[in-house]
């Protein structure tokens, strides 16, 4: 396991180097992991919804080795699945914004959070309308918003969030709180 934990670190640096001769050995190491973060997604969507897994998975890492010819610098495993998970969400907002277009029906998409947001324990939150306020506060304090991003749709631990982040683990635990008040009172408003 620790020799693979090396490889993967390895492959990382190299793609973050801008080798994207990498790419084919990365995606097998990380597929397991990358496809548990998509369930992890598509458990908050609604029911019926078209998009399996593992085709979130194949969209995600398209969308992140596209990106990746801005030469993106990954400084851990961790912060690579946050970007992978970062994409998810988009890709899951963007399906969900067409799906919600008038030419398309309209209608709205509920998403039961769980619970790595307790203060919205039991209610359906629009996706839309939580992308919305989390754009909202991105404006406002981005730092905020990529903890949100990764806790609550990568599932990452605090810690894992400080260390991508790059500030303490207190820091990460005020800020979250800060985040978790600031979206409560936007979606109350709704």
């Amino acid at each position: 396991m620790a020799r693979q934990s090396d490889r993967v670190r390895q492959l990382i640096d190299e793609l973050s180097s801008g080798d994207s001769s990498v790419v084919d050995d990365l995606f097998p190491l990380l597929y397991e992991e990358l496809h548990q973060l998509a369930q992890r997604h598509m458990e908050k969507e609604r029911s019926g919804h078209t998009l399996q897994a593992t085709a979130l998975v194949h969209e995600a890492w398209l969308s992140l080795m596209a990106g990746n010819s801005q030469t993106t610098k990954y400084q851990t495993r961790e912060h690579f699945m946050a970007q992978a998970s970062v994409a998810m969400r988009h890709i899951l907002i963007n399906r969900a914004k067409a799906k919600n277009a008038d030419k398309r029906g309209g209608g709205w998409n509920q998403i039961q959070l769980d619970e790595v947001v307790e203060e919205f324990e039991g209610r359906s939150i629009d996706l839309l309308a939580l992308n919305d306020a989390l754009e909202r506060l991105r404006v406002l304090d981005d730092r905020q918003a990529r903890l949100v991003e990764m806790r609550f749709f990568g599932g990452m631990t605090m810690e894992q969030c400080a260390a991508v982040l790059e500030i303490s683990e207190r820091a990460a635990y005020q800020e979250w709180a800060h985040a978790r008040a600031w979206l409560r009172l936007q979606l109350q408003e709704l």
